[in-house]
């Protein structure tokens, strides 16, 4: 199995392009990102973005929905397929949503996987199974919508290690983590943390460069976030002068995926 940066970067072309006249321009940029979820409030998300003209990064994995699917079955490839002609970017989030859990003395990994044929069980994943499973999710982006995913990831959980990180570099991909102000809590308790704080702390402590995280739809939480926060966090943000770009405008990883050169999986 082969991944490269080299590929990514003709997905990326175009919004490499389109993104460098707004981030030449503006000089408080922003990284809104979305985990899949339920999608149940992924409408909203599409529609919000649209009319505040709000460029953000998807990470991917087929995960359980509301309608008792998954986020990247049939019924959703429609949706995926309408916010890449938008111009949004797009990385893996690990098909089955595997989060890594410990480092192997043999150099594999131990990890649980959320959804699929070995939800919540404790596996063992070496390199190469790794970075295949990093594929599965650009492998489907791709047959949804016809366009190739960009060579970013975000582990399950933030979790990581070194190990992991070394691994998914040698196949081609780079982790994409989120900023300790850009976490926006929608996967925090209602009660101890209603949409109004987290509005509030949002909007007090986002710095420009930050890179933001949410999702689309958190099954514990039981005041949806999405509703009630992300459009007056990004009206909000914008009056404060801020600007929003895809990761393919990000310093760190617009220059890895302009200068990167190919790399084969282990």
């Amino acid at each position: 199995m082969k991944r490269s940066f080299t590929q990514g970067l003709a997905a990326v072309a175009l919004v490499l392009v389109a993104g460098s006249a707004q981030s030449a321009s503006c000089e408080k940029p922003l990284f809104l990102t979305f985990d899949t979820g339920h999608m149940g409030v992924a409408p909203l998300v599409a529609e919000v973005l649209a009319r505040q003209q709000v460029q953000a990064t998807f990470f991917l994995a087929s995960e359980r929905t509301k309608t008792e699917g998954r986020s990247l079955d049939a019924q959703w490839a429609p949706w995926w397929k309408a916010r890449a002609a938008e111009g949004h970017l797009f990385g893996s989030h690990t098909f089955d949503h595997v989060y890594w859990r410990a480092d192997r003395a043999d150099g594999a990994f131990d990890v649980r996987p959320t959804f699929g044929p070995q939800a919540d069980r404790t596996l063992r994943m070496d390199a190469a199974a790794y970075c295949a499973e990093l594929q599965r999710s650009a492998t489907r982006f791709t047959e949804m919508t016809g366009q190739r995913m960009a060579p970013l990831f975000r582990a399950p959980g933030g979790k990581t290690s070194p190990a992991l990180l070394a691994a998914a570099a040698r196949c081609g991909w780079a982790h994409v983590p989120w900023s300790p102000a850009g976490f926006l809590g929608d996967e925090l308790s209602s009660d101890k943390f209603p949409n109004a704080t987290l509005l509030q702390k949002a909007l007090r402590d986002i710095r420009p460069g930050d890179i933001l995280l949410a999702h689309l739809g958190i099954w514990s939480r039981q005041d949806p976030w999405a509703p009630a926060v992300l459009e007056p966090l990004l009206t909000g943000l914008q009056q404060r002068g801020h600007c929003f770009a895809t990761l393919a405008e990000h310093p760190t990883y617009r220059d890895a995926l302009r200068t990167t050169p190919t790399r084969s999986g282990p």
